[in-house]
């Protein structure tokens, strides 16, 4: 059965599907049962929606309601209340969309507490994510059983970061560093995927080396394309040879 954008699976009575739908409903006996609101998922990409609800909503118990976009579920808002609010942000999304969004998000979801699911785990976008009034930030390399109690801990009034990319913020930061040869044309994890690209490594070998997505490695590429107007990865390695002394 399909109740909005909510799958509802199992056998349930008319009387049990409203009672599991709406806060407060009213049993047969007439008793009045706190239905916990539920955790709304916004996820633009049909087939990791459907799965993320599935995985969602049996790993932790907890109903999940899904939405394509942020209109859709301001829409829906005032029926379908929400717990905690999973903010998708995917490896196509451009950052000043992605701020603009976010913005709009929290101040429609007026203290509900918003988690950022991101294929991206850049250390400043996550600073920034924060400083916007996130609550979590869960990057899609951490398995799920991970993910699952990083939304649980945000859910229970905490705060979820990865750790690995705030140390490495600190370290930069700690070290002065603000991108190549002391510019701020690239940030550090882009710095370290031009120094794979360098050594013609594929995006595969990136990723498991320096621990991100491989979607991620292919939107740091692109992004670094784009700063220097290179048409391949072939230019981009000749271009930042400069930039590198002539080191790998």
């Amino acid at each position: 059965m399909s109740i909005g954008n909510e799958e509802v699976h199992g056998e349930l009575t008319d009387r049990g599907r409203f009672a599991r739908l709406l806060p407060n409903a009213e049993t047969a006996a007439g008793a009045v049962v706190e239905v916990p609101q539920p955790i709304v998922l916004i996820e633009p990409r049909a087939f990791h929606r459907d799965c993320l609800t599935r995985c969602l909503s049996g790993s932790s118990g907890q109903r999940v309601v899904a939405f394509p976009t942020i209109e859709d579920w301001l829409k829906a808002r005032d029926t379908v209340p929400a717990d905690t609010i999973i903010f998708s942000l995917t490896a196509t999304s451009r950052e000043g969309d992605f701020q603009k969004q976010l913005s709009r998000l929290l101040q429609a979801a007026n203290g509900v507490h918003v988690v950022v699911l991101s294929d991206f785990e850049d250390p400043d976008q996550i600073i920034r994510a924060f400083q916007a009034g996130v609550r979590g930030y869960i990057p899609t390399s951490l398995p799920l059983d991970v993910a699952i109690e990083s939304v649980k801990l945000v859910r229970a009034g905490g705060t979820y970061a990865p750790a690995s990319s705030l140390l490495a913020a600190r370290q930069a930061k700690s070290r002065g560093e603000t991108g190549v040869c002391g510019t701020q044309l690239f940030t550090e994890r882009q710095t370290a995927v031009i120094k794979a690209l360098r050594l013609g490594k594929p995006n595969k070998i990136i990723a498991y080396e320096l621990n991100m997505s491989e979607s991620t490695v292919k939107v740091h590429v692109r992004n670094i394309m784009k700063k220097l107007r290179a048409k391949n990865r072939t230019e981009v390695a000749f271009m930042t040879n400069a930039l590198f002394n002539g080191d790998p």
